[in-house]
């Protein structure tokens, strides 16, 4: 396959996502191939509802466009095929994080062999049956696999300690190996109520699951955060009617209480000073900062756990989850690591 064919059957595929999305039906009323896939992931892992796979699949549509897709892959010049066949172990923390993955890896010219994560292990599947419905030439270089044996390279994302197991079993192949990271937002205390309000998006969407999501707001010496909690009002309601993200803001709410922890609360979200990056679902940390140097000096400090900031000077508010085709994560460049093996 010519890296036009490629680029021609992912924007095919963006189209059937798009017109598939189009007929969902949120009531569970019709029974049409979207919805009920849409609801048997739900079903298996009750953190998939309905909407955030939606917007999964949204925010997939939206790269697979033709000039989208050719205006990315202009920047790599390396048009070879079959040369080998990438091992990808999936996360499962949100829906479908992992078809960026499934994409590089496809549009390089390899091969994939997937194993996908327990917690997201119907949905992808689907797309690639579709994906092979548009191009038959593509299954011939899809797999799914209970184990990884013998890759010309691994792509593995994990936690912190898992990373170390795959840095065993893996190090001897060219690799990529994501660890734990979390995102982070700065304020000045300039922010409008409208971005604020954005900024809700950038926490709760996906319950605060993906590593794009902000865990953690950097926050001028003596900000005040009424507007704050004002703002997020309006997420209360899909916070409080999912009952595995109330089960987490009780079970945290009891803890901190018991061992008499100081931290504010609007009954859905616990917002504490603290200066660790990574938080429990329905939990956020703030940490205040004197000053830009002093702030310059803190992101410096993490930026190995930082996946992304949002604020008046990074990302946009409310723009954490929509990344474009070249937001690599942990900043590493896929395309160029594939183009290399």
């Amino acid at each position: 396959m010519e890296l036009k064919q490629r680029i021609a059957a992912f924007s095919r595929l963006g189209y059937v996502i798009r017109e598939k999305i189009e007929t969902f039906d949120p009531e569970g009323v019709s029974n049409n191939d979207i919805s009920l896939l849409i609801r048997k992931a739900h079903q298996k892992n009750a953190w998939f509802t309905p909407f955030n796979i939606k917007q999964s699949f949204l925010a997939i549509a939206s790269w697979l466009q033709t000039d989208e897709l050719e205006k990315w892959v202009a920047a790599y010049t390396d048009e070879k095929n079959n040369r080998a066949e990438v091992g990808v172990i999936m996360a499962g923390n949100i829906p479908l994080v992992g078809f960026h993955d499934f994409l590089c890896v496809l549009m390089s010219g390899h091969s994939i062999a997937i194993k996908s994560s327990s917690e997201d292990e119907i949905l992808l599947p689907a797309v690639v049956e579709w994906l092979i419905e548009i191009e038959p030439l593509m299954k011939d270089r899809i797999r799914f696999v209970s184990r990884i044996e013998k890759p010309g390279a691994v792509i593995a994302t994990g936690s912190n300690n898992s990373a170390r197991y795959f840095e065993y079993y893996f190090g001897k192949y060219p690799h990529i190996i994501r660890r734990n990271r979390n995102s982070v937002a700065v304020l000045t205390g300039q922010e409008s109520k409208e971005e604020l309000v954005s900024l809700g998006a950038d926490i709760f969407s996906y319950f605060g699951l993906g590593c794009r999501n902000v865990s953690k707001l950097y926050i001028p010496k003596g900000y005040v955060l009424d507007p704050f909690f004002q703002s997020i009002e309006q997420y209360a309601p899909a916070m409080m009617d999912h009952n595995k993200y109330m089960n987490n803001y009780d079970y945290h709410n009891a803890i901190f209480l018991l061992n008499s922890a100081s931290f504010l609360t609007n009954n859905f979200l616990i917002v504490r000073e603290h200066e660790a990056l990574a938080t429990p679902v329905s939990v956020l940390h703030y940490e205040f900062y004197k000053d830009d140097e002093d702030l310059k000096q803190k992101l410096k400090a993490q930026e190995e756990n930082i996946q992304c900031i949002v604020g008046k000077k990074f990302i946009a508010f409310g723009k954490s989850q929509q990344p474009g085709l070249s937001d690599y994560a942990d900043g590493v460049d896929l395309m160029k690591f594939l183009e290399g093996i």
